[in-house]
C-alpha cells in the first residue's frame, strides 16, 4: 500500500465520521505521556504492597538504560517481570479498574480523545498489558476493541511475569495485530506519535495523523470535550509516583506512620474540648465557616436533638464535627471497622440497612440528643456529592446541613478495596491534613416533612443544598454503584458502560 501521512491531528476532519473506524496508539497518543513506568509503579503499590513497589523503584535504572538507549521493548519486559510477577490476573484486572483510571485521566489528550470520540469503530492499541488498560479504555475512553500486550497466566491464575508470542506490542507487533483484526478491510483513520513509517499500523490506514511528540497537556485541555469524569476510584497514592516521588514517599512512610500512631493516640487521650486547639501543634488544620450551632438543651422534655447532616469525604467526618463543637457527638454508620470502632473518640452506632428497624434506632438516639448522618452511605473523593438516602429527613425536622471537604498530599484515608481499618492511619500520615467544615442554617420548617413536604424532596434539597455550597455536582449514583465498580461485590453493574456513566449528569429532582 503507497503510504502518505496526512499530517498532524489538528487536520482530522472529525464531521459525519459514524461510519469510519479509527486506531489510536494509546502511550502518547490518547495519553500525553509515553513512558508507563508511573503506572506500573500504581500497580505495583496497590495490586501488591510496599515491597515490590520499593523492589521496582530499584529496578529502574536497569529499566531506564533498555528503555532509552538498547530496546523498549525490553525496558517494558522488565517493568511487566518486575510489576505483575506472582500476582493474580483478578488483582491485576482490579487495579486497572479502580486505580489507574484516575491517573490515566488526568494524562489523557483531550485533543487526541475528540477526535478518536466521533468514529463509529474505535480500536486502540497499546504496548502495555491488556489487563491493565482495558477498562479504561472501554468504559472511559470509549474504545470497542483494544490491543494489547498479552501476559502469560500459569494454572493458578497468577502472573509469570513474561509476555506471551509475539511479546510487547510494538512496531511490527502493533502493525500485524491490527490487520489481523481487521482482516481484508481497512482502518478509516490511524492515531500516532511519531511520524509512520513502513513497520507501523497507521500504515495500514487510509489515513494517518499524527499527534505532535511537542503537544502537552497546557490551558487548552481545559476548553476542549472531555470523556465523562472518574468519580469513583480507590487506591491508597494521592499523586502519580514518578521514580523521584517514589522515592520520597519510601523515606517519608516510617515517619508518617509514627505521625499516624502520634495523632491517633493524641485525639483517643486528650479531652474532645482540647483536640482542635492542639491539632496546629500536630500538623493538622481545621477551617471553619459558618455559625456553629448550640447544643441543644435538655430542658425541652421530649424535643429531639439536632440531626447533623454531612457530606461523606472519610471516616473522620463525624469525628471532626465533634472536635469542632467540643463535644462528643454519636454518629451513625453502615459499614466501619472494629478497629476503627475501637479507636473513634465518639460513639459510633451501627446501622443494619433495614429501614424500619434503623429508623427506631435514630429516633431512640435523637431522644438522647444531637446526632450525625452522612446520608450518602459511603465516601466519594472527587467533588459530586452521591444520591442521598431520605430516612434521615423522616426522622427529624432539625436538619442542620454541613459541607465538609478535606485535602490530603500523599495518601488517601478511605478505600473499598482495601483493609478499611487503615484509612485513619492513612489519613493522619499525610504531612498536613486539612479539613474544611461548613455549617449552614437550620432547614426552614417549611422545607420539612411537618409541612408536608416528602422525604425525598428533603433529602433532594439537602444534596443541593451541601452541593452548591462546595461547589460539587450531585448525581444519582449509590453505594451499590461505587462498590460495583470498585470492588466487584455489593450487586453488578449493567453490561453497558454507559448506565453508570449517564448516572453522574442526572439532577435531584425539584
Amino acid at each position: 500500500m503507497d503510504y502518505r501521512c496526512s499530517g498532524t491531528i489538528a487536520n482530522c476532519v472529525t464531521r459525519n465520521r459514524q461510519t469510519n473506524s479509527v486506531v489510536s496508539d494509546f502511550e502518547g497518543a490518547l495519553l500525553h505521556r509515553k513512558n508507563a513506568f508511573s503506572y506500573f509503579m500504581l500497580v505495583a503499590f496497590e495490586a501488591s504492597g510496599i515491597l515490590r513497589f520499593a523492589l521496582l523503584l530499584l529496578s529502574w535504572p536497569v529499566y531506564a538504560v533498555l528503555y532509552y538507549f538498547i530496546s523498549e521493548a525490553a525496558g517494558l519486559r522488565v517493568l511487566i517481570f518486575v510489576a505483575l510477577v506472582g500476582l493474580r490476573v483478578s488483582e491485576i484486572e482490579s487495579a486497572g479498574r479502580a486505580v489507574l483510571p484516575k491517573f490515566y485521566m488526568e494524562d489523557l489528550n483531550c485533543e487526541t480523545w475528540r477526535v478518536f470520540s466521533s468514529f463509529g469503530r474505535r480500536v486502540v492499541v497499546t504496548s502495555s498489558p491488556r489487563v491493565m488498560v482495558e477498562s479504561f479504555l472501554k468504559r472511559h475512553v470509549q474504545a470497542e476493541e483494544v490491543i494489547g500486550t498479552e501476559i502469560e497466566v500459569n494454572r493458578f491464575g497468577r502472573a509469570t511475569g513474561f509476555v506471551k508470542v509475539p511479546g510487547v506490542l510494538l512496531g511490527l507487533h502493533k502493525r500485524f495485530a491490527v490487520k489481523a483484526l481487521f482482516g481484508d478491510a481497512t482502518p478509516t483513520v490511524g492515531l500516532g506519535r511519531e511520524i509512520p513509517v513502513e513497520r507501523s499500523f497507521m500504515a495500514l490506514c487510509q489515513e494517518s495523523y499524527v499527534v505532535p511528540a511537542n503537544q502537552r497537556k497546557d490551558t487548552t485541555d481545559d476548553v476542549l470535550p472531555k470523556p465523562p469524569p472518574v468519580i469513583f476510584h480507590d487506591g491508597r497514592l494521592v499523586r502519580r509516583p514518578t521514580p523521584l516521588s517514589a522515592l520520597l514517599i519510601l523515606i517519608y512512610i516510617p515517619l508518617g506512620m509514627f505521625l499516624a500512631i502520634f495523632r491517633i493516640l493524641a485525639g483517643f487521650l486528650l479531652p474532645i474540648w482540647a483536640i482542635h486547639h492542639t491539632s496546629p501543634y500536630l500538623g493538622g488544620k481545621i477551617i471553619v465557616n459558618g455559625e456553629q450551632p448550640q447544643a441543644s438543651s435538655r430542658s425541652n422534655a421530649g424535643r429531639p436533638g439536632v440531626l447533623y447532616v454531612c457530606t461523606h469525604r472519610t471516616l473522620l467526618d463525624p469525628v471532626i464535627l465533634s472536635i469542632i463543637l467540643k463535644r462528643r457527638i454519636p454518629a451513625v454508620t453502615y459499614s466501619i471497622s472494629r478497629l476503627s470502632e475501637l479507636l473513634s473518640p465518639i460513639p459510633t452506632v451501627r446501622l443494619t440497612r433495614q429501614r424500619e428497624r434503623d429508623a427506631a434506632n435514630i429516633r431512640s438516639l435523637l431522644q438522647r440528643g444531637d446526632l450525625v448522618v452522612c446520608p450518602e452511605g459511603t465516601t466519594c473523593r472527587e467533588p459530586f456529592l452521591l444520591r442521598f438516602s431520605s430516612l434521615f429527613a423522616e426522622l427529624s425536622d432539625q436538619i442542620v446541613p454541613v459541607a465538609m471537604d478535606y485535602r490530603v498530599s500523599l495518601f488517601y484515608g478511605s478505600t473499598a478495596r482495601g483493609w478499611k481499618g487503615m484509612d485513619p492511619f492513612f489519613f493522619f500520615m499525610n504531612p498536613r491534613p486539612e479539613y474544611r467544615v461548613t455549617f449552614l442554617k437550620q432547614i426552614p420548617h417549611r422545607l420539612t416533612c411537618s409541612a408536608g413536604k416528602s422525604p425525598h424532596e428533603v433529602a433532594n434539597y439537602v444534596q443541593r443544598l451541601l452541593a452548591r455550597t462546595l461547589g460539587f455536582e450531585c448525581t444519582g449514583l449509590t453505594r451499590r454503584e461505587k462498590y460495583s465498580i470498585l470492588a466487584g461485590n455489593d450487586g453488578t453493574v449493567s453490561s453497558s458502560s454507559s448506565r453508570w456513566l449517564g448516572l453522574f449528569t442526572h439532577r435531584a429532582q425539584n
